[in-house]
């Protein structure tokens, strides 16, 4: 299986390896500090804290491993360094206005692992992502959402 090289922007990257020192020398520690002391409780087949922990465990692994494979498949784009031509590249923010309610909203595009809605963070490859990517700026560009088609125009496109 190929390794597809994952899009991430410089703080993604940071976030990433962030959290990973986080449940290396943080989290994993409490986690068998937390089984030793549910192990001597005594009876494993009956001790939920056990089961708890030894889950709990599992599930930090596994984000270990994950964040790992992100890491060594990231690849950083700086979008300060790239000439800004007025496309919508990833890792570019992009200042729409929705052409019914006349609404402004800025959206970043960014790797799936930093997508945030909350944020405005948006995945590259949702559906707004999508169709925003190769666009320019003063393009229109219609969306296909769960609640109906949105239209929205361009108005400006930012490298920061």
């Amino acid at each position: 299986m190929i390794m597809d090289k994952e899009p991430i922007t410089i703080n993604g990257l940071k976030n990433l390896k962030n959290e990973l020192e986080d449940l290396k020398n943080v989290q994993r520690p409490k986690v068998v500090e937390a089984i030793a002391e549910a192990r001597s409780h005594g009876d494993l087949k009956e001790n939920a804290e056990y089961h708890a922990a030894k889950e709990q465990q599992a599930l930090l692994e596994s984000r270990v491993i994950a964040i790992n494979d992100l890491i060594a498949r990231a690849n950083v784009i700086d979008v300060t360094k790239i000439e800004n031509d007025g496309k919508v590249i990833f890792g570019s923010t992009v200042k729409l206005q929705d052409l019914e309610t006349n609404k402004k909203i800025t959206y970043k595009l960014v790797g799936q692992d930093e997508a945030d809605i909350k944020k405005n963070l948006i995945f590259y490859k949702s559906p707004i992502g999508k169709a925003l990517i190769g666009k320019n700026r003063t393009e229109m560009v219609t969306v296909n959402t769960p609640s109906g088609e949105k239209n929205f125009e361009i108005l400006d496109v930012d490298y920061v």
